[in-house]
Order: C-alpha cells, then structure tokens, then sequence
C-alpha cells in the first residue's frame, strides 16, 4: 500500500512545463468560472494535485470516476474502498473525505437552520448526498422539536448490503429521552432503487402506531437511492 510520505516517490512526475502549467490552467478556469468551470474528473484530479504535488493525477482521477461512477460516488466512498486503489495514500483519501466532510456540513447547516419541514428539498439534497452512494444500509431517525426544529440526527446502525434493522422499541426511547415531538425516518437502498419494501412499510406503520399514544407523530419514511428518493408520505403509505 502506497503511504502518504510514497505517494509524491513512486508517482510519476509531471513535467516542469506540462503539469505544472496543466494545473495553472485548471486553477485559472476555477477561478474565473466557479464551481461549473471544471469537470467531474478535473476536480478530482485537482485536488489529488494539492496532495500529491509530484504526480500527474489525471489518470488517477479518470480510474477513481471509472470505478465508483460518480464525483459523488467517490468522495463518499468509504476509506477502506479508497485505500484499495492503486495509487492512493492516506494523504490523498483524506483530501478526498475533507471535502466530503465540508459538503455535508454546508448541506446539513442549509436544511436545518430554521424548520426542517420548510426547508424539505435541502433536507433530501443533504440525505442524498450523504447516503444515496453508501454501500450498505444505514437507518437514521431526525428527533424535531415541537417547531420542527432538528433535536438530533440519530444514526441507528448499518447492516448488510441489502438489510438494516430499526427496532421500534429504541425509536420510541429515544424519542422519549429527547422530549421528541415528530420524527422523521430515513434509510438507504444499496441497490439504487428508492422504492420502500414490505418490510419497510411494516416496519414504519408499527413505529406510527407505537409512537401516537405518547403525542409523538411521524412526518415521513424517506428511502434514498442513487437512483433517487421516494417518500411514504407523498405516496399515501402511511
């Protein structure tokens, strides 16, 4: 495996004249034409350059998009994934999840400063972004106040690529320790399709039920997938 301190060693050398100049050009089009100006592969290979500062990255940005489809698909993939790509170091997978990290927290900051309920479509570009390329399944229940404000975005636990559990008894727990007043449901489709699944919609139902004598309601299931959302609500299943 190819350490931090290797990367810039074993890279291959851009020259003085093509690469240094090659990345002067990609940081002027940054410049000049913001976020837009630059291809899914010449982010990536730009910010490989800051960590790898010897290295011709463009091939290295092309193979990470090959590989996991999307800009999204990469910087979302998890470190394990990252770090079985010939080429990249520690160094550079954290270049890669620092940027995810700042992403998501601008997301989350726009969806949940004021009611989330208001704010539904930044909601879902967060929840998207953070979970519509995950490999496995992973539950999460938001706790609102009484003002539809965000108490705390609870991660409820992962499972396997097809499968994660969401127990009503902790649901209903928690909400009660946090003084929870609504709550929202939210898990991933590894697969890609965002269509809820009997159990899904089992599952939901007996959280609803479970939760009504105590005051607490439930505003919504989301299920997210790379191939988009779907929401129990909108679609009358609950």
């Amino acid at each position: 495996m190819i350490e931090a301190g290797d990367e810039g060693k074993s890279a291959v050398k851009a020259s003085a004249g093509g690469g240094i100049g090659h990345r002067a050009r990609l940081r002027q089009r940054l410049a000049d034409g913001g976020p837009d100006a630059l291809l899914d592969h010449e982010l990536i290979e730009y910010l490989l350059a800051l960590a790898i500062p010897r290295r011709d990255t463009k091939p290295l940005a092309k193979c990470l998009i090959g590989q996991f489809g999307t800009i999204g698909g990469v910087l979302t993939a998890d470190w394990d994934a990252l770090r079985a790509v010939d080429g990249l170091g520690e160094t550079s997978i954290a270049a890669l999840k620092t940027v995810q990290a700042a992403a998501l927290r601008l997301l989350k900051e726009e969806a949940t400063r004021g009611p989330v309920l208001a704010s539904w479509q930044a909601l879902l570009d967060y929840l998207r972004a953070d979970m519509a390329h995950l490999t496995v399944e992973r539950v999460r229940v938001l706790h609102l106040n009484a003002r539809n404000m965000l108490i705390r975005d609870e991660h409820m636990g992962d499972g396997s690529i097809d499968q994660a559990a969401i127990y009503t008894r902790e649901v209903i727990k928690q909400a009660m320790q946090l003084g929870s007043a609504s709550l929202i449901l939210v898990h991933n489709h590894p697969s890609g399709s965002p269509q809820p699944s009997k159990q899904d919609i089992a599952v939901t139902r007996q959280i609803i039920e479970a939760a009504r004598p105590l005051g607490i309601s439930v505003h919504d299931h989301i299920i997210i997938g790379a191939d988009g959302h779907s929401s129990m609500r909108a679609m009358a299943l609950i």
